[in-house]
């Protein structure tokens, strides 16, 4: 297993920087890498390595989290605060009642498939936006407004608003005993109490932060900083909380209250982040079966497609009124394009759960991320420049 981990850091740096000399996402060559070497394709990972594929990626994306909250300021949280509720669930509404109409109606989906389909297809990808917002806060694209900021709440809320859904049509499809009444309650409790404990637990780090006899350097509170993101993320998904959103709570509380600490923290993050990073893209690549892929077919096409208009029709209503001029509101309608973390994690659910559509959801939620994750991440870096206002340093 250590040989498929060294080839995927090795394979998945090199084609990075490849990337990034073209001036595309590097991202776009961890991914492609985990495509050649997964088991779809050379099928040279270890099997031990795919059965943990899961656990890793999902470590990956706490420590960009952590990283994401961190730079979170209080003035930032209020500068955007109304406008990432709207963002957060508006576009994600949008599209996935609009691929449920057309599945439903136009490609023989029922009713319980087409909103499985639905909200699976419109999660939108923290993996891809959350690094993406972090580089343009860093190099001060948007930050006038706190644009990079808004997107980075609104992508946690809106994958609760997806799963949360996703899980009301999935019992629906499967047992038919759900209330959609008790689903719905469940999404802004569920954000609530993230923020809430995620607010508690961030405390308690600080608490412990300031005994300096327990901690002599900055390593050791990583250290623990990261363990205790791994409990409360375990204890979060199984009581039902938004712990994606409550992880980066926690990193705000600690910014806010020991800003100096904070950044420190931020800073060792970013070392590991340059790990992970090759480890979360290149494991969500060797998920992506392009054959299966290739079955949805014009289907597959049309589906996105639809989906994505609705979204962005989402995010312009959502942006309605506010501060944000017209590029600044196109430029959140093409960061919200990205799929990847969602559909990797629970594209086979409906299949596994025997749903008759299970292969068919399954072939549009991997044909979503090959078409999308790409755009997304090549349409953010490239239009920044173009559509945001770089702030001066």
């Amino acid at each position: 297993m250590l040989e498929s981990v060294a080839l995927l850091l090795i394979a998945g740096f090199t084609l990075g920087m490849v990337m990034k000399g073209l001036k595309l996402p590097p991202l776009l060559g961890m991914l492609f890498v985990g495509m050649l070497f997964g088991p779809y394709v050379l099928d040279w990972l270890h099997v031990d390595l795919l059965h943990i594929s899961s656990d890793i990626r999902s470590f990956s994306l706490f420590v960009i989290l952590i990283r994401a909250g961190l730079g979170i300021k209080r003035h930032e949280i209020k500068a955007v605060g109304s406008l990432a509720v709207k963002m957060s669930s508006l576009p994600g509404l949008f599209e996935g009642f609009s691929i449920l109409l057309v599945s439903y109606y136009f490609f023989d989906f029922s009713f319980a498939e087409a909103g499985m389909l639905g909200f699976i297809i419109a999660a939108v990808s923290p993996a891809v936006v959350v690094p993406s917002m972090l580089e343009l806060k860093s190099d001060g694209y948007g930050e006038d407004k706190q644009i990079p900021t808004l997107l980075l709440a609104g992508t946690s809320i809106d994958d609760v608003f997806a799963i949360t859904i996703f899980s009301f049509f999935l019992t629906l499809g499967t047992t038919g005993d759900v209330s959609l009444t008790a689903s719905l309650l469940t999404i802004p409790l569920s954000i609530v109490f993230g923020v809430i404990f995620g607010l508690a637990i961030g405390y308690v780090f600080i608490k412990l932060f300031d005994f300096k006899h327990l901690f002599q350097s900055n390593v050791e509170r990583l250290l623990l900083l990261l363990t205790g993101i791994i409990g409360f993320y375990a204890v979060g998904e199984h009581v039902g909380i938004a712990s994606l959103l409550g992880i980066m709570a926690i990193g705000f509380l600690i910014t806010d209250q020991r800003a100096k600490m904070g950044a420190v923290l931020a800073n060792q993050l970013l070392y590991i982040w340059f790990f992970a990073q090759i480890l979360l893209f290149s494991l969500v690549g060797a998920e992506v079966n392009i054959t299966v892929a290739l079955n949805a077919g014009i289907m597959g096409i049309v589906i996105i497609f639809i989906g994505l208009v609705f979204r962005s029709l989402g995010v312009l209503l959502a942006t309605l009124g506010s501060n944000l001029n017209r590029k600044e509101r196109i430029f959140c309608v093409l960061s919200y394009f990205p799929k990847a973390t969602v559909q990797a994690a629970i594209g086979a659910l409906p299949l596994a759960s025997g749903v008759s559509k299970g292969p068919e959801i399954l072939a549009v939620a991997v044909l979503s991320i090959l078409l999308t994750a790409p755009m997304g991440a090549i349409l953010i870096k490239w239009s920044a420049p173009k559509l945001l206002t770089k702030k001066e340093s």
